[in-house]
């Protein structure tokens, strides 16, 4: 898969592409639904498609501050797009100027005079422009215009997450907010994964027999509440089964959130300063202060030997994250 970074990054000698826009933050069911019909599309017209989003999130650009926690950075989601056979990545800085480009505008400077589109497809909520004042109905109309079709995508996938509330990032960043982190996956369709690089920290549980890598998280990385969870640490290029410890080390008076992951049933590893992803399978257990150290280690040994069993009841019936 291409990756661009900018419209200047478009080719000059461009031919006409599907293409699809939005923030695919997460990359959700609902989101897999709208990127795979693109792709349908574009194989069927014999033709690239386009996957168009932002950096940073517009409502940041407009509302400095406002960053909603983020599911999945840049990269992930390109790896994720990738899988789902897109051809081309277009990341488009947004500026304040970009902001203030019309709807009308948008569609000329992007889809017609860059990127030929062909097709484009969207969600029916799909908003664009200043101001989000453009609608599917008018891309549509704008179309007629500029030969391109527009194909509507029903991406409110529903199941048992949130109630039955339809998929969205939104309901993501609630669910991982929530601890809910099975719940996530349902709407996700894969475990919800935090990245970063692992640091030096109180160096405790190596001390107690339990050795963590403690993740120093990505910045506003959508982390689940404080808790313990089953799941994998993903270190170059190999899954490891692992208890995940989410909070503030309440048995020694942390006061830095932190996420650490014990890797079940491996010594010796050496992961400092190496670039780690960490997947959410389950929740164990809520944060807890202990009366003694022998409670906590009981309970540390409680916790990996739920971990174990959590993950290979998974393991036995599904293939493992990607």
């Amino acid at each position: 898969m291409q990756r661009w970074h900018g419209l200047e990054d478009i080719p000059q000698d461009w031919g006409r592409s599907v293409v699809t826009i939005g923030s695919y933050d997460g990359v959700h069911r609902g989101h897999q639904l709208i990127t795979g019909r693109a792709v349908d599309r574009a194989r069927e017209l014999g033709i690239p498609s386009v996957v168009v989003t932002f950096d940073p999130r517009p409502s940041e650009a407009v509302r400095p501050g406002s960053h909603p926690p983020l599911l999945a950075p840049h990269h992930r989601r390109a790896e994720l797009m990738a899988e789902l056979g897109v051809d081309v990545l277009l990341i488009i800085p947004f500026t304040t100027e970009f902001s203030k480009l019309s709807p009308a505008d948008f569609v000329v400077k992007v889809l017609v005079e860059k990127l030929h589109a062909k097709c484009v497809v969207e969600g029916s909520n799909f908003r664009f422009g200043h101001k989000a004042a453009g609608n599917v109905a008018f891309l549509a109309e704008l179309g007629h215009t500029y030969d391109y079709q527009v194909e509507v995508v029903d991406l409110f996938v529903r199941g048992e997450a949130g109630g039955g509330e339809p998929f969205s990032s939104t309901l993501t960043r609630r669910l991982v907010a929530e601890g809910d982190v099975e719940g996530a996956a349902e709407v996700l369709g894969r475990p919800h994964r935090v990245e970063g690089v692992v640091v030096r920290g109180g160096r405790r549980g190596r001390e107690l027999g339990f050795p963590t890598a403690n993740v120093e998280t990505l910045p506003h990385t959508a982390t689940p509440a404080d808790g313990v969870y089953a799941g994998w640490l993903h270190a170059q290029g190999e899954t490891m089964p692992a208890a995940i410890s989410v909070g503030m080390n309440p048995h020694f008076d942390g006061t830095e959130r932190t996420v650490e992951a014990c890797v079940i049933d491996r010594v010796g590893l050496d992961l400092y300063g190496l670039h780690v992803a960490v997947d959410f399978l389950a929740f164990v257990r809520g944060q807890a202060k202990f009366d003694s150290i022998e409670a906590l280690l009981e309970a540390i040994a409680d916790d990996v030997k739920r971990a174990r069993e959590l993950i290979e009841a998974y393991e036995a019936v599904s293939d493992r994250p990607k």
